[in-house]
């Protein structure tokens, strides 16, 4: 059986109340630092310290009523900016509520062109039809809210609508300064970066596109 020690169990409780991670996640992201951690040291470690058990996150379970049974709901986030040896670079991280089935793609700007782009591959990739994308106010998603009812937008349309519009998609938005309406993405967000830019710097901007793509399939 395998003992930890009273720094270990320190760190993993304060590993575990920051991040907030589901057991195999935490277990994961700690290996690299208590090296004979296990699956069962670590639950048992968060049973004595009575935080086994997640507390509920807003925006885990949808409201009763807000999403159709028969409807697949897919969140997407705004692009978070991550950094390499090579230069700067932006995440679009995407969760399907139904299936939860986690997308994320490295881009070199954050515009409405990649913002869409990114749409149409999480699309395609969703196992079935999607028919709620659920994003945040960044202007990658939409227009500022001041030009929304404006006869320009109207007219023209924000490109992520355009592309919505043309997969049979409706878009909602979450509340501006409320971003645990969207919280299974925004828990994907911190789960990407606690395993990759905040634990390992990278050479390249490939090192770290083939590092993400290994975490999001795990």
């Amino acid at each position: 059986m395998t003992v930890l020690s009273l720094e270990d169990e320190a760190i993993v409780v304060a590993f575990r109340r920051h991040t907030l991670l589901p057991l195999d996640d935490c277990l994961y992201a700690l290996q690299a630092t208590i090296p004979h951690l296990t699956r069962s040291s670590l639950h048992r470690c968060l049973q004595r310290h009575r935080i086994s058990k997640l507390p509920d996150v807003a925006g885990d379970k949808p409201a009763e009523g807000k999403f159709k049974a028969a409807r697949s709901a897919s969140s997407t986030s705004t692009s978070l900016k991550v950094q390499t040896a090579q230069g700067k670079l932006y995440l679009y991280v995407g969760i399907d509520r139904t299936s939860k089935c986690a997308f994320a793609q490295l881009v070199d700007k954050a515009t409405t062109a990649t913002a869409r782009a990114f749409l149409d591959a999480l699309v395609v990739g969703v196992p079935y039809r999607t028919e709620i994308v659920l994003s945040d106010t960044g202007i990658q998603f939409a227009d500022l809210p001041k030009n929304r009812s404006g006869p320009t937008a109207m007219w023209r349309g924000h490109p992520v609508d355009r592309a919505c519009q043309a997969h049979g998609i409706e878009h909602r938005l979450t509340k501006p300064r409320h971003p645990w309406t969207n919280g299974q993405v925004e828990r994907l967000n911190r789960k990407l970066k606690e395993a990759s830019v905040k634990r390992f710097h990278y050479h390249d901007h490939e090192q770290l596109r083939a590092h993400l793509q290994s975490v999001v399939a795990a």
